[in-house]
């Protein structure tokens, strides 16, 4: 079967902005953090492949760096949804009657706020830091991966092998690791791309106004704060740190719709004989 041009092109956005974060943990084309003073707001050039900012530090190499940073905190808040989300699903939905209730309810108190707006508070209260962002957004990926499981693992239970491995004496928490799991994997990793996305926006949102990663480590939010008011005068400040969270939030997305669509039978195309 034919990999779906959606599926591809998200798939080589994502796996060059993943390309650009490991290979600044060893080279970068300049300093991201020397100022050059001098050739402070220079256009792109051979010197400086995407030019500079205010401070002359080289963009092409910010980048880079910010991508290691914002791919980092976005895979470690989501590992956080994830350990702590879908182990909390598949208890619920397990067990059900008041365990379902209380983890669903707990899952409303957190949705009455939105991810961004919880984010900001949770790092205006602990303070500005990747660490405090991180615990931030991972905070809001446990519902939403809570409900996922829950929702995938109730229809799952509702089958013969189940009912079977019941017979066979198997306990609640074996089937569900045993059984469950296997056949909702897909799903939580469609829901997985998805939040990945949603952290990098969230992450640049906190850098944005301060609450993120703090200075001198490169930020792609905070990139773009800094350049807010130099756009008119040097735009290419503003555009390429706009352009990375596009393509590395799109590529993301991308790859999630085509993971969807391949991973769920429902969705193929059906062959019809000629």
């Amino acid at each position: 079967m034919r990999a779906a041009p959606g599926l591809i092109a998200g798939g080589v956005l994502s796996a060059a902005a993943a390309a650009a974060a490991l290979v600044s943990l060893v080279w970068t084309p300049h300093d991201p953090q020397a100022m050059q003073i001098a050739a402070r707001l220079a256009p792109p050039s051979a010197a400086h492949w995407l030019g500079t900012d205010h401070f002359g530090r080289d963009i092409a190499a910010m980048l880079m760096a910010g991508a290691r940073v914002s791919l980092g905190v976005a895979v470690v808040a989501v590992g956080i949804g994830v350990g702590l989300g879908v182990p909390a699903g598949l208890w619920a939905a397990a067990r059900g009657g008041w365990v379902d209730e209380a983890v669903m309810r707990l899952n409303d108190v957190v949705f009455a706020f939105p991810a961004l707006v919880s984010a900001i508070l949770i790092t205006a209260v602990l303070g500005p830091s990747a660490t405090n962002a991180i615990v931030a957004i991972g905070i809001f990926n446990i519902p939403v991966f809570a409900r996922v499981a829950r929702a995938g693992a109730l229809s799952i239970w509702t089958l013969d092998f189940i009912r079977a491995a019941r017979l066979a004496g198997k306990g609640r928490a074996r089937i569900s690791v045993e059984h469950v799991l296997p056949n909702i994997a897909g799903l939580l990793i469609v829901q997985a791309t998805i939040q990945f996305s949603l952290a990098i926006l969230a992450e640049a949102g906190l850098s944005y106004v301060g609450l993120g990663v703090q200075p001198p480590a490169p930020s792609w939010g905070r990139m773009l704060a800094e350049a807010q008011t130099m756009a008119a005068i040097a735009p290419h400040v503003a555009i390429f740190p706009g352009l990375a969270i596009v393509t590395a939030v799109l590529g993301l997305n991308l790859l999630g719709d085509g993971l969807r669509d391949a991973l769920d039978p429902r969705l193929r195309p059906v062959r019809t004989g000629g």
